[in-house]
């Protein structure tokens, strides 16, 4: 729990601009954490103890703007206040820093790999991630962990992040009707959580399937029932 030594009566969510008003610049600032999040609504469904929020504002002291990730995620939070939602996430009303933060660089640098990175390792989020699939030579998905209090680059692709209980990784897949490589989240063994898609397709394919196996057991037993009848025997009456 965070520890806050500032004045009373500050402002709260609700007094508080939800980002920093900037538009995103790329399509995929809104796509991939859209993924992210629905991945986990899934994954998730029945725990509340956790908040994945995209494009909001982290207020961390109120004499300062927030800081406006593409996406992050909090755990030991309630996933609602009621129905009117969250318009932002301030840490003096939370007392929990997110975990989790994500950037997804676009044509417009926006310092990911400098400032951002200072502030968020000033803050102590546990695990920051860049993603850039304008990389060619370095890699595009980087997984900082704040070790000691510096981020250290933490190599392999997935990664496992056991404090949070999932992986982060990229491969490539279809989502909104665009194959590319996107991020998912990963098991402890490094296998991909299926998309909200691919879980309706795989649920599809087993009704399938077991109507398929429904019907060969049918025609079976109905070859059966004829056999018998041939041989004088009433299948219906069978003792």
């Amino acid at each position: 729990m965070l520890q806050y030594n500032l004045p009373r009566n500050l402002p709260s969510a609700d007094e508080l601009p939800d980002s920093d008003e900037t538009p995103v610049d790329n399509e995929l600032q809104e796509l991939i954490p859209g993924l992210l999040k629905a991945i986990l609504l899934l994954l998730w469904s029945e725990r509340m103890d956790w908040f994945f929020g995209i494009d909001m504002g982290i207020y961390h002291h109120p004499d300062e703007p927030p800081i406006v990730p593409d996406a992050f995620l909090s755990l030991g939070v309630e996933r609602f206040y009621d129905e009117e939602l969250r318009p932002s996430y301030v840490l003096w009303d939370e007392n929990v820093m997110p975990l989790f933060v994500l950037e997804v660089v676009s044509p417009t640098y926006r310092k990911e790999y400098t400032r951002k990175l200072e502030e968020y390792q000033g803050l102590g989020v546990l695990y920051y991630v860049i993603y850039s699939s304008r990389r060619r030579r370095k890699p595009r998905l980087e997984v900082h962990k704040l070790v000691n209090g510096k981020y250290e680059l933490q190599p392999g692709n997935p990664v496992w992040m056991p404090e949070i209980g999932l992986g982060i990784g990229c491969e490539r897949g279809s989502y909104s009707g665009v194959t590319r490589e996107w991020l998912y989240w990963y098991d402890a063994d490094g296998k991909r959580y299926l998309t909200p898609e691919e879980q309706v397709k795989e649920s599809a394919q087993r009704a399938q399937q077991e109507s398929q196996r429904a019907d060969r057991l049918a025609e079976r037993s109905d070859r059966l029932a004829q056999r018998l009848r041939e041989l004088g025997i009433d299948p219906d009456n069978l003792s």
